[in-house]
């Protein structure tokens, strides 16, 4: 294998924003004692609205402590009972299914009792002279303060905290649920709640803290996170890749990726799906570690494009990850729900149309994809249906195409197609954001990391197969549908997909010199599928030369325009190769 190259921890360096950034709670602290002393007012009220996962009791703590407040309120003393939220949320968490739900339309008031939210209310504007200080998720509801804290927290983050049984949901301590549900219950309920309630924020944050690394807090102003947020949709960017074990995964990121070679496998890489990644801006030598979707909450037409945005609106549409199966197993047997079955049983507008780009394979890797000729309906679901209660293995080859895969191939999986990855490959898996919708039909009889069998969805899977994509039409539809487009002096462009049926548009381009490009109004994304590194550069000098690595993804925001990409370093000579996606219009 190459040697590693890929950048773990891109960032975004603020203009001026040397100073506007302190790290660790003594100079948290200080910078908001100058804050409140700039005012010169007998009372100032401090308002710390904080994110669903935030450990608001070691912020409370911590800047009592060092602030002094003459009055404190703690917004969660206003939510309602447990059981009565409980209640609010059941209906968009369904029944015992440990997945699926129904995306909430929820609002944060809706989780507080109303008499108590005025009692308070009151009582802060009524509190005598001196620092009123307000913190909790909610807190803003209580006051609008006259200085604003945001308390943010990337969803990554907020993951890992449930599996250590660290944080509970939104109005509740629940954390000896098991970590799945509590994923679920913040998937439909409390991220759709809280983004609702910050996105009208973030115009007025006064400071931004994060609490992601509790041993190194950061608290920058909110002016200069803005300015930042305006600096990444000027230029090429990348969000913070993050790495997770998989019951299948493998042990080709390790060395690509140049990660713990101690671990026992990493099968998921999520390389740039902004509901889930971070984005660090750079304040000199610090870094400030936010939701990447903050970035699509604050400036969409910039990043999305105007015709992307009226498409999707503030959500950003492309997803780029990796599975990992080199020296693992094969993925699950799935598939993924039709438009109108998605948005009927959960609520979402678009559905999970996706792709398999093959960074890499071994000498047997192999793609599960379509319907072999002839199948039986009705054997199949029969033969699932005898597998997921313990019986005789699924005999997937019997009933599925297994299709040889190379390293560069292109499987094209529109909602409705049966597929998996076979071991032995690396895939760059590029598709419509919706990932957690994924029907499991059949995981080869293994266990989760968890030691329990993982979740399948048999009676949602079998409901949305499209049983006519047999050999013929997926050979024909789905495998390596190349198009030579265009050719120029040392490039030529191809197009690889996706397929009629998905929105998603995917051009690859082979170079050993300069290939112009141009995002025509909408976002790009892409990924350096074959060389050592390339650079992008605005041929008018827009942003600085941005040099990306093997494997990393780029997003380049539709505000860009004109943009190019050639070999770089030890590059130069060689030919090197981008995958581009984009939103059809």
């Amino acid at each position: 294998m190459r040697k590693s190259n890929y950048e773990k921890f891109p960032f975004v360096a603020v203009p001026d924003g040397a100073n506007a950034c302190v790290a660790g709670w003594p100079g948290i602290a200080a910078r908001l004692n100058r804050a409140i002393a700039d005012r010169a007012a007998k009372k100032t009220i401090l308002v710390v609205e904080c994110y669903p996962g935030v450990d608001v009791a070691v912020v409370l703590d911590e800047l009592r402590q060092r602030l002094t407040p003459a009055f404190v309120v703690r917004a969660n003393e206003a939510l309602l009972p447990p059981e009565k939220a409980d209640a609010l949320v059941a209906p968009f968490l369904g029944d015992d299914d440990p997945v699926f739900g129904f995306l909430s339309d929820l609002t944060l008031p809706q989780f507080f009792d109303a008499d108590r939210l005025r009692q308070f209310q009151a009582q802060v504007e009524n509190a005598g002279d001196g620092l009123i200080l307000v913190v909790g998720c909610g807190a803003s509801l209580i006051s609008p303060g006259d200085i604003l804290i945001y308390a943010d927290l990337t969803r990554w983050e907020a993951q890992l905290r449930f599996r250590r049984n660290e944080s509970g949901n939104l109005g509740v301590e629940n954390q000896s649920l098991p970590a799945s549900l509590q994923y679920k219950r913040a998937f439909f309920v409390d991220w759709r709640v809280a983004d609702h309630w910050k996105r009208p924020l973030i115009a007025k944050w006064d400071f931004v803290l994060d609490t992601n690394n509790p041993r190194e807090p950061k608290l920058a102003d909110g002016e200069a996170v803005r300015r930042g947020l305006r600096e990444a949709v000027k230029r090429p960017i990348r969000v913070v890749p993050f790495f997770d074990p998989a019951p299948w995964g493998g042990q080709w990121m390790k060395e690509i990726c140049d990660l713990d070679r101690s671990a026992k496998n990493y099968g998921w890489c999520f390389d740039c799906v902004p509901e889930e990644n971070s984005l660090l801006l750079g304040f000199g030598d610090l870094r400030l570690e936010i939701p990447a979707l903050d970035l699509v909450f604050d400036q969409p037409h910039a990043l999305l494009g105007d015709a992307v945005y009226s498409r999707f609106g503030d959500e950003f549409p492309i997803r780029f990850d990796f599975l990992d199966t080199m020296g693992g197993g094969n993925l699950s047997f799935q598939v993924h729900p039709l438009t109108e079955y998605i948005r009927r049983h959960f609520g979402m507008s678009y559905t999970q149309d996706e792709s398999y780009y093959l960074l890499d394979a071994g000498p047997a890797a192999n793609v599960y994809l379509g319907l072999r000729d002839g199948v039986d309906a009705a054997a199949m679901a029969r033969d699932l249906e005898i597998a997921q209660v313990g019986g005789a293995p699924f005999p997937a080859e019997q009933y599925t195409n297994k299709i040889p895969a190379k390293k560069h191939d292109h499987f094209l999986i529109p909602a409705g197609t049966v597929h998996c990855s076979g071991a032995e490959s690396m895939v760059l898996e590029i598709s419509a954001t919706p990932y957690i919708f994924t029907f499991k039909m059949w995981d080869w009889g293994r266990l989760g990391l968890d030691g329990r069998p993982r979740p399948l969805h048999l009676k949602h899977g079998l409901a949305n197969v499209q049983w006519e994509r047999t050999t013929e039409w997926t050979k024909k539809n789905l495998v390596n549908r190349f198009e030579p487009l265009a050719n120029g002096d040392g490039w030529r462009e191809e197009r690889t997909g996706l397929h009629e049926l998905e929105f998603i548009e995917t051009r690859r381009h082979w170079f050993t010199k300069i290939v112009s490009h141009h995002t025509f109004g909408g976002v790009n994304v892409l990924n350096l599928v074959e060389g050592d590194e390339a650079v992008v550069e605005s041929p008018d000098g827009a942003f600085a030369p941005f040099v990306v690595h093997y494997a990393e993804t780029f997003i380049v925001p539709a505000a860009v325009g004109h943009y190019t990409i050639r070999p770089h370093g030890s590059s130069v000579g060689r030919e090197c190769a981008t995958l581009k996606t984009f939103v059809r219009t």
